[in-house]
């Protein structure tokens, strides 16, 4: 029997950054992957046409960049060919009105957008953005420690001290609080808040959820203070250079290896039994990427109950749909032609459209009009595509998973499989709406439903992209569940790691460098 001193059951993000981080410790380390192919949720593959490179699902790989994983293991990492692409022009929502607004680095361009609106709010947007550079450091430090931890009390400790009692009142009350209830109080104009409040659907926070507003504060703050940035080539960039790292290292990598089970001896993960019959040893730790819902029910049979029963009350957010497009141009926004240089377009353009699809797909109805960020990778990387050509990265935020009634009145499919090119053109419809001819200009499509979603990575359960709602409840020191939160389990030597885990979604891997940290001490 093949011995390691830890196995990784799944090999995305935070799997790998967990195994990249042990290897470079001295640790031999076996990564398991059901899937042909590493990388989980960040894939890159040619889907549409030969030579288009589309990122499947996550494309913005900022968190990745500005993690403290890639501090540590930069030098390894950029060895391996890992490279990103900076966006100084990095998100922007058009209106209606044929108004946008947009948030480049460059602070002046972006304040001089928001004054012809509001000249209190670009006053208030300059402050916020000069506050964020001493801010961050306390924000990104507590999202780098386990939860519950004393790294994270001695954290608030030391703001108390150079902060001041009151700021640390104001960051519990950005925790808490929903976009509507942080913005308005801030913000006069509807376009600033509908700029902002957008990011809060990238995760299910509709503008009047509690908790929702911190998502969208840190993104506006960061891509203003640092921009965005896209992987050079494809998301696809940073999972090349950790698997590449941790063979160099001496670890290996093995795909299409479904796992079975996590076998157990004395009382503690000793390794685990692949679908095949083969059994490989963990001597030190045993390490499942997955969602707790199928460690609990599938690779731990007899798990203890209380644990059991939080994985099966782990509660999903609603579904996310992609659609992917091979474009003869980029799209020719009737807001304007600067639109063509942002890294992501939101159509968001209010609380209230927001607000009524957040609660139609909570409701199980297709949205009458969808929230979408669209992105444009081949405006920053042009390689992704044939010279001259573009690729269009559209995810559909929110619709529901299980589909009881169209929202419009339109649709009659019920299941996904049937409903997924209808309502694809209702997202095509809304485009063209803001972008008038986008149909002339494409050359082949991808669709991936709610269901795709699951089918693709059973991870991504009820087509949540995001593996578990970000909710309050299900959230810091609950994530995935109070008690289990610092990524231990019941089974001595076996972790959990993963977008289920705190600090959430994303592509910052906190969680696997987290843990890659403790194992290693």
């Amino acid at each position: 029997m093949s011995e390691y001193d830890a196995i990784v059951v799944g090999a995305g993000v935070n799997g790998l950054a967990a195994a990249v981080h042990l290897s470079q410790r001295g640790w031999r380390v076996l990564v398991l992957e059901k899937s042909a192919k590493p990388g989980g949720a960040v894939r890159t593959e040619e889907i549409t046409l030969p030579g288009y490179r589309h990122d499947l699902y996550a494309m913005n790989l900022s968190m990745f960049a500005g993690s403290a994983f890639y501090a540590e293991h930069k030098a390894s990492l950029d060895a391996q060919g890992l490279a990103f692409v900076p966006a100084s022009d990095s998100f922007a929502s058009p209106f209606p009105n044929g108004s946008w607004l947009g948030v480049s680095t460059d602070l002046d361009t972006t304040a001089a957008r928001i004054a012809a609106i509001s000249p209190a709010d670009a006053a208030t947007w300059r402050r916020m953005a000069a506050d964020f550079a001493t801010e961050a450091p306390f924000i990104g430090g507590i999202m780098g420690q386990p939860m519950p931890s004393l790294g994270a009390v001695r954290l608030l400790v030391k703001a108390w001290r150079e902060k001041g009692l009151d700021w640390v009142r104001d960051m519990v009350r950005l925790l808490l609080s929903s976009p509507r209830n942080y913005l308005d109080p801030r913000f006069e104009s509807a376009e600033v808040r509908a700029l902002m409040a957008a990011w809060g659907l990238h995760l299910d926070f509709g503008p009047d959820v509690a908790g929702g507003a911190v998502f969208p504060y840190l993104e506006s703050m960061a891509n203003q203070n640092f921009g965005m940035v896209i992987g050079q080539g494809g998301a696809d960039t940073i999972i090349k250079a950790m698997v590449g790292v941790i063979e160099a290292a001496g670890g290996t990598l093995r795909c299409s290896a479904e796992v079975a089970q996590v076998t157990r001896s004395n009382g503690r993960a000793s390794g685990v039994t692949l679908s095949d019959g083969t059994q490989l040893a963990a001597k030190r730790a045993v390490i499942a990427n997955t969602h707790p819902s199928l460690l609990a029910n599938k690779l731990v049979p007899g798990i203890d109950k209380r644990f059991a029963k939080a994985a099966r009350d782990f509660r999903a957010g609603p579904g996310a749909m992609m659609i992917h497009l091979a474009l003869d141009s980029l799209p020719d926004w009737s807001a304007g032609e600067e639109l063509k240089r942002f890294a992501y377009v939101h159509l968001a353009p209010s609380y209230d459209m927001m607000s009524a699809v957040y609660h139609e797909a909570m409701s199980g109805l297709l949205p009458r009009e969808p929230v979408l960020v669209v992105g444009q990778p081949t405006a920053l990387d042009p390689a992704r595509a044939p010279d001259g050509k573009h690729i269009l990265w559209v995810q559909v935020r929110v619709v529901p998973y299980d589909i009881v009634g169209d929202a419009e009145g339109v649709i009659t499919a019920r299941d996904w499989d049937a409903a997924k090119g209808p309502y694809s053109e209702r997202v095509l419809d809304l485009i063209e709406r803001y972008a008038p001819g986008l149909r002339s200009k494409i050359l082949s499509s991808t669709v991936i439903s709610p269901l795709d979603l699951e089918r693709s990575n059973p991870n991504l359960v009820r087509g949540d992209s995001l593996s578990g709602s970000h909710h309050l409840d299900q959230n810091f020191l609950f994530r995935p569940a109070g008690g289990w939160s610092r990524y231990r389990t019941p089974v001595k030597d076996l972790y959990m790691v993963g977008a289920s885990t705190w600090p959430g979604a994303g592509t910052g891997v906190g969680s696997g460098y987290m843990l890659g940290k403790m194992l290693a001490r």
